[in-house]
This record gives C-alpha cells, sequence and structure tokens, in this order.
C-alpha cells in the first residue's frame, strides 16, 4: 500500500520499553520496511484488513524476542528479520480469527476489523496472512525452519479450540488454564525464541531457547489476565473486562472462585456463565477481595525467573542485557 507506515505502541513509556528496543533500531526499521512490502496485494480488502491491525500499532514483542535471541547468540546478518515477520503475521492472523470469534469490539485502541469490514472479511485476510507467512518461510528453503512454525501454528490451533471449550465453563481449573495458555500464547513464544537461535546457528541451543520463549510468553500472557481486570481501557488498548464479557475463565477469576464461598460464589457463577457486563463491578470486587490479582502476578513473577535463569550464562553485550529487561519487562509492563 503506497504511502502505508507502521507505528509504534501507543503511550510506550520512553524509559521503559523504548530502551529495550534501542539496540535493535536498524532491525526493527528494516522489518517495518518489509512487512510493508511483504503484505502488498493486488486485492485492495487485503491491503485495507491488514494495515488496519497491523500499522495500527503493536508492542512486536515476539519479533523482538526473536531478533533479541539471534543478536544475543552474535548473529551479524540480516536473515532473522524474515523470521521476525513470519512471526508477526502468524500473530497477527490469529488476532483477526480470536477478534471474530469472541466477538471483540476493539484491538489495539481501534475498532476490531470485523465490525468495520465482517466477519468473513477479517477470517480470510487472517488465511491470506497465514498463508504468506508460509510463502516467506519456503522461500528459505531450511526444513527446520518449516518445522517450528508447522508445529507451531497447529498447537496454537488446537489451544484457540481448547479455550473454546472450557468457555464459561465453572469447572475450569488453574491445569486447564496453564494448558491452554500454553499453547495459545507460550507456543509462539517459545517458537519466536527458538527461531533466534536457528538465526544464529546455534542448533544445539533450540531446546534451550524454546524454553526461554515459554516461560516468557507464559509470564505475558498471565500479566495480560491481571491487566484484563486492573488497566484503564484506553492504556490497554480494549475493553477492560474483555475476558469476564468473551466468557474466557483466566487465572484472576478462576483463583477468585476458587477461594470465595457464599454470596460471592453464586455472584462469580452467575458473571461466568452469563457473560454479564453488569456484573463486572461484582467481579471486580471479588477478585480484589481475594488477592487473585497478586496471585496471578507472583506465578507470571515466577515464570520470568525461570526464563531469565536461561539466559545468565550469555556474554554481556547489549543485546543481552536488552533481552533480560525484555523478560522483566513482560511482568511488569502496564499496558
Amino acid at each position: 500500500m503506497p504511502g502505508a507506515t507502521l507505528t509504534a505502541a501507543q503511550d510506550l513509556p520512553q524509559e521503559g520499553f523504548e530502551r529495550i528496543r534501542m539496540p535493535l533500531t536498524a532491525d526493527l526499521g528494516e522489518l517495518d520496511q518489509r512487512i510493508i512490502d511483504c503484505l502488498q496485494s493486488d486485492v485492495p480488502l487485503v491491503n485495507r484488513v491488514g494495515f488496519h491491525i497491523i500499522g495500527g500499532g503493536g508492542k512486536r514483542f515476539r519479533p523482538l524476542l526473536l531478533m533479541l535471541v539471534a543478536r544475543a547468540l552474535g548473529y551479524r546478518g540480516t536473515a532473522h528479520i524474515d523470521l521476525a515477520m513470519v512471526v508477526e503475521f502468524i500473530h497477527t492472523a490469529t488476532l483477526l480469527h480470536d477478534d471474530v470469534v469472541d466477538h471483540a469490539e476493539t484491538r489495539r485502541g481501534r475498532k476490531a476489523a470485523h465490525l468495520i469490514w465482517g466477519n468473513e472479511a477479517s477470517v480470510l485476510v487472517g488465511d491470506f496472512l497465514y498463508s504468506r507467512a508460509f510463502q516467506v518461510m519456503a522461500s528459505l528453503h531450511r526444513q527446520e525452519i518449516m518445522d517450528i512454525l508447522a508445529d507451531a501454528t497447529n498447537v496454537i490451533a488446537s489451544g484457540e479450540v481448547m479455550q473454546l471449550m472450557y468457555c464459561r465453563n465453572l469447572e475450569t481449573t488453574e491445569t486447564d488454564y496453564f494448558e491452554i495458555v500454553r499453547r495459545k500464547t507460550a507456543t509462539l513464544f517459545a517458537a519466536a525464541a527458538e527461531l533466534g537461535a536457528v538465526a544464529a546457528g546455534q542448533d544445539a541451543a533450540r531446546p534451550r531457547w524454546n524454553r526461554v520463549g515459554h516461560h516468557v510468553g507464559m509470564a505475558f500472557q498471565l500479566i495480560d489476565d491481571v491487566l484484563d481486570y486492573s488497566a484503564p481501557a484506553e492504556r490497554l488498548g480494549k475493553t477492560v473486562g474483555s475476558d469476564l464479557a468473551e466468557g474466557k475463565p483466566t487465572l484472576p477469576l478462576i483463583r477468585a472462585l476458587a477461594v470465595s464461598e457464599g454470596a460471592r460464589r453464586q455472584a462469580l457463577e452467575v458473571a461466568i456463565q452469563s457473560r454479564g457486563a453488569s456484573e463486572l463491578d461484582t467481579v471486580l470486587s471479588a477478585i480484589r477481595e481475594t488477592d487473585a490479582l497478586e496471585y496471578t502476578r507472583l506465578r507470571a513473577e515466577h515464570e520470568a525467573r525461570s526464563a531469565r535463569n536461561v539466559i545468565e550464562s550469555l556474554d554481556p553485550t547489549v543485546y543481552a542485557q536488552a533481552l533480560g529487561q525484555l523478560i522483566d519487562f513482560s511482568v511488569r509492563r502496564v499496558f
């Protein structure tokens, strides 16, 4: 799309996230340009929907993780940028599909694409992004890259279905929740970090970096679930309590339900089963009274520590430092 530009995530604290991105300024600029070039289609609707969501901001967290791992391992080429683009396309495709399934109203502070162009367009452009990602992968002629991302996309899809199975389910356990998060969110983080090792030619280290990505992804989603019940909507980029409205029993709600009794438990059960926005205040009160947000945050910090323990042996470069800061950001972020 001629003249298209990609914007950074909104309201980023300069002293925080931008500092993490700084060592990769050139890489991130090249990534944005390649995304613009590769997203082009001779079908105008593809361009409009694609740039609405990809050009609408976002932290580029997964591509950033991939590129920092590659650079921290000593990689000096540029092939990791194409891998980062593939990961971003896959992630964006899942967002387009998720918003249709969840009936989401906003995404990254903008009106959700399916509310502008319809469910059909959102799903099909999501399919376009998936297929474009695999075109780029195939052009790299590396079987290990295809293996990692083919497996990852399959696991992600199974996680989406699993989440649907547990929608509004009062019997959802923490074990169920963590398995959904592992599949739906942490899998792509794990693949991104592992691909950073592939780009750097560190094949023997792939399992190690897959673990790092897994822990970062788990931490990231746990904090996402905390923010869903605590962050201002304008900062979060979506409606507060959207998980409740979508019928998703995330860890704060699961925890509050597990330690509640009597009228409070009954109110939570009604809220989960009805998806009612009218019960949001009741749910927020229960979550505060049971310290469910702090409980969830502590679980996220445990995951982040596990990731940090794995990277301690890295040479002390600016990239390794930024990678450590990115792990810290996954649990300290406010957006």
